[in-house]
């Protein structure tokens, strides 16, 4: 058994890993996680390795990576060496899916900064022949 030190509860875990405790009971459920060890009481106690896996797995999810494509991932990552060029394709295209949706977030800024310059420049030289500008308003 482990050295109580080394353990962590679910409040513990989802505060380091922050995902919800419910979360992470639906995540062992579906075997995104393993299941945790017990106390003599019945309560789930963590490692550290099993909270960094869980921050991990939260990052990937932050990506936008759906759950099946993680589950994936990391079954993989328990078959060791012979499993890595996977792994490494799994991961450079969720790298493109990242930068694509960057890409994307920088074209809506453009316009979002443009809109909010084109606003102020209309709050301070309003032209009233402008039938969309009304200073009533």
């Amino acid at each position: 058994m482990k050295n109580v030190s080394e353990t962590f509860n679910i409040k513990q875990a989802s505060e380091f890993s922050g995902l919800s405790e419910a979360t992470i009971r639906y995540y062992e459920k579906i075997g995104l996680i393993p299941y945790a060890d017990r106390k003599a009481n019945g309560h789930r106690i963590y490692s550290e390795d099993q909270i960094k896996g869980m921050m991990f797995l939260t990052r990937l999810k932050t990506t936008g990576m759906k759950l099946e494509d993680i589950k994936r991932y990391l079954q993989l990552s328990t078959e060791g060496p012979a499993s890595i060029q996977e792994r490494i394709s799994i991961l450079e295209e969720q790298k493109k899916r990242i930068k694509n949706d960057i890409s994307q977030l920088l074209k809506t800024q453009r316009i979002i900064d443009y809109k909010i310059d084109h606003y102020n420049e209309t709050l301070l030289n309003p032209d009233l022949n402008d039938s969309n500008c009304d200073p009533t308003e």
